[in-house]
């Protein structure tokens, strides 16, 4: 997982949600969070609009962590990454 972008992760759900910083931690669920399902809709736009990117409604579906959050993130910046560097 990569080191600088859990951080920037977590630091679009704080406010998001209107929870402190040190709350929001890689090993917490959303439930634990009181994140509920209009929330995540919320951070999942925060999210797709920090990282130029789209969460496809499948994958959003399954995530119920921060930890799996921040993996799903991770895969399609470097899926985009490789896009770009390929020219598609």
């Amino acid at each position: 997982m990569s080191e600088q972008l859990a951080p920037r992760v977590l630091s679009v759900i704080a406010p998001t949600q209107r929870i402190s910083p040190e709350t929001v931690t890689i090993d917490k669920s959303f439930q634990e969070l009181g994140i509920d399902s209009m929330d995540g809709i919320n951070i999942l736009f925060a999210l797709e609009n920090e990282f130029d990117i789209t969460i496809p409604d499948e994958q959003a579906k399954q995530i119920r962590g921060i930890r799996e959050m921040v993996e799903g993130i991770e895969k399609l910046v470097s899926e985009g990454s490789a896009s770009k560097a390929q020219g598609t």
